[in-house]
């Protein structure tokens, strides 16, 4: 996943990384519509999700990764399995990055 912190500051609030989200929640906290989520989690964006719909849980991360995969999806017309790659990509970088700084 993104080497984020282990908090998220979300217009104007800290959301801790095992804060619990549903996914309404989630789509409220990113301005993603449920369909989006549902396909990316069907793309493996957010790991897995088992279960109904209705009992999914979304970590801090999660929501991280969700307003990203917005951005994407707005700014570039991304679909959902190039979210998911671009997702992943973006966290190689960071892990490089980690490394070459660690160095």
């Amino acid at each position: 996943m993104m080497s984020e912190p282990s908090t998220i500051w979300l217009e104007g609030r800290i959301v801790e990384e095992d804060s619990g989200f549903t996914l309404s929640g989630l789509c409220r906290a990113t301005g993603a519509s449920e369909s989006q989520v549902v396909l990316w989690v069907s793309e493996g964006a957010f790991g897995e999700q088992d279960g109904a719909q209705q009992t999914w849980r979304f970590t801090g991360t999660s929501l991280y990764r969700a307003r990203v995969a917005v951005r994407l999806a707005s700014d570039f017309d991304i679909n959902p399995p190039g979210i998911a790659l671009a997702l992943d990509l973006l966290d190689e970088i960071d892990a490089l990055r980690a490394r070459v700084t660690r160095s």
